[in-house]
């Protein structure tokens, strides 16, 4: 088989729910990053690119009809270039980047653009039709996150617990005390507030320009999300599933908005477009876990990729997790033998501080595994995260 490399990788800051970003449309958003790229790759002609393949979660909205196409189409790519649209929920973006280098390894491609995006803030509410003729029931559903369209039979087989329920059954699981929670949503807030300060994210970030009205525009050049913060701040935040419940906004990933975008090509391709390769994408796998624990998802998917590449955790540099809940994280380091404060888990934060755009965040934790391992003498990283409706994902990548 070929092997699949990341040559390089670039993503837009990361927008609060109803913040900066909220009034830049999701195609649009998922636009930016795409035409950077080629704009700091020159060697690589757009026409010559294979397929575009963007993770997005919701398409509900302003990301339906293939957002993959109208993104790449907006960005200015040619018209000949196709573009696909991937849905693993949570781990869409993650599942954009595998796709692109199973393509490459298999021979059907040998250069592709791998993606992710979504605007939380943008996504609307919508409308069942009636079931029935000159039907008069009416119903709303929010598309920003969770269950909607419930189906009976899946809710009495599996339950339909939101986000922030899955991560208090594990809290309650694995007896993971709010005190461990916060600390490590702290954790994730020091340390993206370090990146931020060092300018480690400014090669990764494109600025985006968003309209005011009136000829008047406003550039966003760094991530919205993170906050100042102390544990006693964190201890005062209220429960948000159940009175005696320790999962809260503190010690949970944000709603937000943001886009990614790499270039996953062969190595005979990089050579040929003057691309860089960063590290080579080394397997991806995926795992499944009853919905109602679905943070725990990366746990047997990290076993199963781990156990085909024939390694074991300690060969791993960088460990990108993508910090649905601080409670579901520990659920993972911990289920995984990691300590809670382990230096290769998220070295630059994570989605508690930076936040969570669905189909953006897994497209974002392997660019940034990719540029961590580029900055270390790491030779394998990992990024892995859950998936909502009970799924894991992860992806191993080699240091070049």
């Amino acid at each position: 088989m070929t092997d699949a490399f990341i040559c390089d990788y670039i993503r837009t800051p990361i927008g609060r729910y109803g913040g900066a970003l909220a009034p830049v449309r999701t195609d649009d958003l998922a636009a930016i990053p795409l035409a950077a790229l080629l704009a700091r790759n020159p060697g690589l002609d757009p026409a010559a690119i294979e397929e575009v393949w963007m993770g997005c979660a919701n398409q509900a909205g302003e990301d339906n009809r293939n957002v993959a196409r109208m993104a790449l189409l907006l960005a200015g790519l040619p018209e000949t270039v196709p573009g696909v649209t991937v849905n693993r929920l949570c781990g869409s973006g993650l599942e954009a980047v595998a796709a692109a280098a199973r393509a490459v390894q298999a021979g059907a491609g040998d250069r592709a653009i791998a993606a992710g995006g979504e605007s939380l803030s943008r996504a609307p509410f919508v409308m069942p039709k009636s079931a029935t003729a000159w039907g008069r029931a009416m119903e709303v559903h929010d598309t920003t996150i969770g269950w909607r369209f419930v189906n009976p039979k899946m809710a009495a087989a599996y339950g339909t617990d939101s986000m922030p329920e899955t991560a208090q059954n594990l809290a309650d699981a694995y007896s993971i005390s709010r005190a461990d929670q916060d600390a490590f949503a702290l954790r994730s807030q020091e340390r993206a507030a370090a990146a931020q300060e060092t300018g480690r994210f400014a090669a990764e970030i494109v600025p985006v320009a968003v309209p005011l009205g009136r000829g008047r525009s406003m550039e966003v050049v760094q991530d919205e999300h993170p906050r100042a913060t102390t544990l006693e701040d964190l201890g005062r935040l209220r429960p948000i599933t159940r009175p005696d419940g320790s999962v809260t906004a503190g010690n949970a990933s944000g709603v937000n908005d943001g886009a990614a975008a790499l270039i996953v090509a062969s190595a005979a391709a990089a050579r040929r477009h003057g691309l860089s390769p960063i590290a080579r994408i080394a397997g991806a796998a995926a795992a499944g876990v009853a919905p109602r624990v679905m943070g725990y998802g990366p746990v047997p998917a990290v076993r199963k990729l781990l156990a085909k590449a024939g390694i074991g955790l300690d060969a791993l540099g960088v460990i990108e997790l993508n910090e649905a809940f601080a409670a579901q994280a520990l659920a993972v380091t911990r289920g995984l033998g990691l300590a809670d404060d382990d230096p290769r888990v998220n070295p630059n934060g994570g989605a508690i501080a930076l936040g969570h755009p669905l189909g953006m965040s897994g497209a974002r934790i392997a660019g940034a595994a990719a540029l961590q391992m580029r900055r270390g003498a790491a030779r394998y990283g990992l990024a892995t995260m859950c998936v909502g409706v009970g799924q894991g994902a992860a992806l191993l990548l080699e240091r070049v």
